[in-house]
């Protein structure tokens, strides 16, 4: 049964609640750093100062309003209008600095006086290390260890930018284990560090504050689609990992009825064959970094390993308020496959000069599968959250291997 999003939408708020979903799952020692934190975002957030400095950087810093995209070509090819909303062309090549500029003027305005972060394509550690030189704070970033080498490009950039990464062994050395150990960094230390997490993801107030700071994406597109078609788009579209180029992207359409609003999983080599990152498609209701959500999890409710070609989508778990949106079904989440946002990967530079990362590779593969029950005239937009830079050295030998250079 579909519900309003206002109907609920100050539950979250007040809560950390989205349905069943969300909530403030810490050790009793990081409570205090928590409602600190939730204090901190609701005023500042009230704060018409505070929305001014932020504006300002994402227009002359980050590079905002990035551009509504039409793709002629890719649009020809698969039956129907479709537009990038550019997040690729962003100071640092993706969405992350969108939100990293607001926590880092929350940590400032906090005095907090180091910043720790996690990281698993690369794109948030590199934000984070961008806004943390640009306001003179130390950094640190934890990294899988799988993710540190076939990531190496923005390894590097994070350390060019001053920030310490450390790699993380443990588990499967993924996105997953590199927020474990910054979490339990941030029990230790959450006096003086501020914990900048990159996705709808974590105990609240994380996922409501790092929605609010990307919601940027949608009010955009909402506007530039009004001023260039006077209407709202048919269908919008975005990659789903801990989901925040999705949740910026579908929030300001939620109670848009008229709008279809698509979430597309990693499924990895298939769901059925167990290695794949759909927490939705194939998980159940639990607790894993501070929140209740979906989550692969065996029957014993201990955390299964996902498996993606996209580190950026390779984890467990998702964003509490996607689950919410799943059980409510006002957004229909699917999946694509590692072989799919190969070919969406390469269809999408040949027919458009557009190099895409693999996280929205996977939401363009996806576009093909919906468009023989729409109109050539309909009008989607997809989330383009990041460029294909940091995947080349990891794409290129699949893509040779294939034949298809």
């Amino acid at each position: 049964m579909r519900q309003s999003r206002a109907r609920a939408g100050e539950a979250p708020r007040v809560l950390g609640r989205f349905g069943d979903f969300g909530g403030m799952y810490v050790p009793e020692t990081l409570v205090p750093a928590c409602q600190e934190l939730d204090r901190a975002f609701r005023d500042a957030w009230g704060d018409p100062a505070f929305r001014n400095e932020l504006d300002h950087l994402l227009r002359t810093y980050a590079g905002r309003p990035s551009p509504l995209t039409e793709c002629d070509r890719l649009g020809e090819e698969l039956g129907c209008r479709i537009l990038f909303k550019r997040e690729d062309l962003n100071h640092t090549g993706s969405h992350k600095i969108n939100n990293c500029l607001g926590q880092i003027l929350l940590a400032k305005r906090m005095g907090k006086t180091r910043i720790i972060a996690e990281t698993g394509a690369g794109q948030h550690g590199v934000a984070t290390a961008t806004v943390c030189a640009r306001f003179g704070l130390p950094c640190v970033v934890y990294m899988g260890a799988t993710d540190v080498e076939r990531q190496k490009p923005n390894v590097f950039r994070m350390k060019l930018l001053g920030a310490e990464v450390i790699p993380v062994t443990s588990g499967t050395g993924t996105l997953k284990d590199a927020m474990n150990e910054a979490l339990r960094y941030w029990v230790a230390n959450a006096e003086t560090h501020f914990y900048i997490i990159g996705t709808v993801a974590g105990p609240h107030p994380y996922p409501l504050m790092v929605r609010d700071f990307q919601s940027v994406i949608g009010r955009e597109a909402r506007q530039q689609i009004m001023d260039a078609e006077g209407r709202l788009p048919d269908t919008i579209v975005a990659c789903i990992g801990g989901g925040s180029n999705a949740m910026g992207l579908f929030h300001p359409f939620l109670d848009d009825e008229s709008v279809r609003i698509f979430g597309v999983e990693a499924a990895g080599k298939g769901i059925p064959s167990g290695l794949h990152a759909a927490s939705l498609a194939g998980g159940t209701p639990g607790v894993l970094h501070g929140n209740r959500t979906y989550l692969l999890q065996d029957d014993d409710g201990q955390i299964i390993d996902a498996h993606s070609i996209s580190a950026g989508l390779d984890y467990p778990g998702i964003g509490p308020e996607h689950s919410w949106l799943h059980d409510m079904e006002r957004v229909e989440y699917v999946s694509a496959t590692d072989e799919q946002a190969l070919d969406a990967f390469q269809l999408c530079s040949r027919l458009e000069g557009i190099i895409p990362a693999l996280e929205p590779s996977h939401a363009l593969s996806f576009v093909g599968t919906i468009i023989g029950d729409m109109d050539k005239d309909e009008i989607v937009i997809l989330n383009m959250c990041g460029r294909g830079d940091k995947d080349l050295g990891a794409v290129l030998p699949m893509l040779e291997e294939r034949g298809k250079l």
